[in-house]
């Protein structure tokens, strides 16, 4: 049987920045498992990068890939269904007009020197199958939901899984009045100051924002009034009229340090998070289903994930580590193994290992009670060990580690180290039994092993966790369930746990503006430039200062 080449590489609309097409990638995989993927923004150094059409060729090249027969798949988008790589030797295009569905869909491609059948795989089915690689295929009965920005015809669509097969249930732009909040909205931007052309960044940024504030009703009856603001791109005085007359706030420019637009943030993360499970729900009492298999980039909202969870409407409740689009590619090429009737492996989320020749860290113990001291003494290391973490969250192979004890340690590692803003907070990971005493539950959801849910953290451990609760009380724990999970980053936990220590400070290892470091190079020119004090790199530990 082939293997399968999976590529997420349409071209963006716009050549100065990603403005729909973001986060190009690549999966190949064979008998079910993922042979070798690239988010290329890990190897350029370009956040979002969306050039892979113009890199493709020579990528290809120097990994030696050429000359091995490839089923092909092209994940589309909004934008079109066609690609042309910079130097013509790769071309790809599909029927524009097809309408979605679950079956098999071909397009034509030209690779290096001559025409082969590819498959044309849609946004909307790479999102939903790129959970396979990670939870094995879908449980009986399960409602398959896809939520992002925009796919190929809509921004969301819906799916049962059923007796084997896959049945389509609605799909549409129905829900693009609230991913618009996150992805178009000018007030919202003008709140954060966040600039157009780094639309990308808001949605973090907001959903840490957010817990600043309170929902309040009434301000959400004005923002629904007043079309919650979304253009006012050239007139703020309309807003800030607006918001005199109705609470007498008399302000004239954004801070955000100032109490009213923090309650507006966390009124429109309540209305986000209220109206999508309202949706989820109706979908669920449609079919009856089971489970829930959650994807695109609206699952990234841990409010909106933790609402699932806990809604009793699901058995259990499903989201990939790289739901939004770094993923695409992995979910493509798990839909052509199972149009072959290939079982997909489940995988570990360090996957991300183009270039990289050290999957294996040194398991070996003498480094960690070194690297465990130098942490108790204040200090904050890096972490590079073997593969990459897939999609936007840093889980331990990628991080920036530090005692979660102190604000004042967080501050200095998240606004001067990484350069982030004063409002978002930093997450922690824990052992699983460590996780039940600070969160006060015995069970924990799949999810939290991926960094996607979080918790209310119990009050008398506020203390020895400073550094990662958030103004709300809440963390965005990563649990780890068993040494499988990361067995470098278990035993140096485990060791810490034994000082009183509960947890680490886990944080992605870049810089502001940059994406997750890569190679062992990047990590050192990083590692510097940020002036952390230590650097784990395969297993062994290399002290900077």
């Amino acid at each position: 049987m082939k293997k399968k080449l999976a590529l997420y590489t349409i071209p963006d609309v716009n050549p100065d920045y990603p403005e729909f097409i973001h986060d190009h990638n690549i999966t190949l995989i064979e008998g079910g498992k993922v042979a070798k993927y690239l988010h290329l923004e890990r190897i350029t150094g370009v956040k979002y990068d969306n050039s892979l059409h113009q890199k493709l060729y020579q990528l290809f090249k120097q990994a030696k890939l050429f000359g091995h027969d490839y089923e092909l798949g092209f994940v589309d988008s909004t934008v079109g269904r066609s690609v042309i790589t910079s130097e013509g030797k790769i071309r790809f295009e599909a029927n524009p007009f097809e309408p979605l569905s679950p079956n098999v869909e071909y397009g034509r491609a030209y690779w290096l020197d001559r025409h082969v059948k590819a498959y044309a795989i849609r946004h909307e089915l790479a999102h939903i199958f790129s959970v396979l690689p990670f939870y094995g295929i879908f449980r009986e009965n399960s409602l398959l939901v896809h939520f992002d920005g925009g796919a190929s015809v809509g921004n969301v669509s819906v799916w049962l899984w059923r007796h084997g097969q896959l049945k389509l249930i609605d799909y549409g732009w129905q829900l693009k009045r609230l991913s618009s909040l996150f992805n178009a909205n000018a007030l919202n931007f003008f709140i954060l100051g966040v600039k157009r052309k780094q639309h990308n960044s808001l949605p973090g940024k907001y959903m840490g924002f957010a817990g600043w504030g309170q929902y309040d009703k009434n301000i959400e009856a004005w923002l629904k009034e007043n079309d919650f603001f979304e253009d006012i791109w050239h007139d703020k005085r309309r807003f800030f009229d607006s918001a005199k007359r109705r609470f007498g706030w008399d302000k004239k420019h954004f801070d955000t340090k100032d109490k009213f637009l923090q309650n507006i943030a966390a009124t429109v993360q309540y209305y986000f998070v209220r109206e999508t499970l309202e949706f989820i729900k109706q979908q669920q009492q449609k079919v009856g289903a089971d489970y829930l298999y959650f994807t695109g980039g609206s699952a990234l909202n841990l409010y909106l994930n933790k609402r699932l969870v806990e809604s009793s409407m699901f058995k259990d409740v499903f989201i990939p580590p790289c739901t939004n689009d770094s993923g695409l590619s992995l979910g493509a090429a798990a839909y052509m193994e199972w149009l072959d009737g290939v079982e997909v492996q489940e995988h570990l989320p360090y996957l991300n290992n183009w270039e990289l020749d050290c999957e294996q860290v040194v398991d070996d113990s003498t480094d960690i009670p070194k690297i465990a001291r130098f942490l108790m003494e204040g200090k904050v290391i890096g972490i590079c060990n073997g593969f990459g973490e897939v999609g936007p969250r840093a889980l331990g192979n990628r991080s920036i580690v530090a005692l979660p004890h102190s604000k004042s340690l967080s501050r200095l590692i998240s606004q001067k180290m990484k350069g982030r803003e004063w409002y978002r907070p930093l997450a922690p990971v824990m052992l699983y039994h460590v996780a039940q005493q600070v969160i006060g539950q015995q069970n924990f959801p799949l999810i939290s092993r991926y960094m996607l849910i979080n918790f209310k953290i119990l009050p008398q451990f506020y203390d020895k966790l400073a550094g990662v609760v958030h103004v709300d009380g809440t963390a965005r724990v990563q649990v780890l369930f068993n040494r499988e999970d990361n067995p470098f980053l278990w035993d140096l936990l485990t060791y810490l746990y034994k000082y009183g220590v509960l947890g680490l400070i886990n944080t992605s290892f870049n810089f502001r503006g940059k994406p997750i470091v890569h190679f062992e190079s990047q990590a050192y020119e990083q590692a510097r430039e940020m002036n952390l004090d230590g650097l784990v790199i395969n297993g062994r530990f290399y002290q900077l200062k």
